[in-house]
């Protein structure tokens, strides 16, 4: 007993805690976006944060190349509300408090006037990486 809580130097065998302020890294500061990204059991969880205004395909595709987002997201909506458009043409709008799947090939905005910022658990390690 004692000791306090893990810390990010020292994980205990099974419990781990890595905090966003500082994260272990950053992606390029786009236009309108943040992506902070920390290291959790092997893999990376990221922290987005979506300007009003801000759109993959303007912001981020010229940075990565694609016609369309190649990552697969699996995350958690804090707050805003986020517009999504696949390549099939479906689209939809992921609110607060959403679990959220979206398969490669997307495009994605900030809907209204409040930025969106989402907690992603599956795609942080590749997005928006050239």
């Amino acid at each position: 007993p004692g000791g306090g809580p893990p810390t990010r130097e020292a994980p205990v065998g099974g419990f781990e805690i890595n905090d966003f302020p500082p994260p272990d890294g950053a992606r390029p500061r786009a236009p309108a976006a943040t992506v902070e990204v920390v290291k959790l059991a092997g893999g990376e969880v990221g922290r987005y944060t979506f300007q009003p205004g801000w759109r993959w395909s303007e912001h981020i595709k010229p940075v990565v190349g694609t016609e369309t987002c190649q990552a697969e997201h699996i995350g958690y909506l804090v707050s805003g509300v986020m517009g999504v458009r696949t390549e099939d043409g479906t689209t939809g709008e992921v609110r607060p408090g959403s679990a959220y799947h979206i398969a490669p090939g997307h495009d994605g905005w900030v809907i209204g006037d409040d930025p969106v910022v989402v907690v992603e658990f599956q795609g942080a390690a590749t997005y928006a990486k050239q």
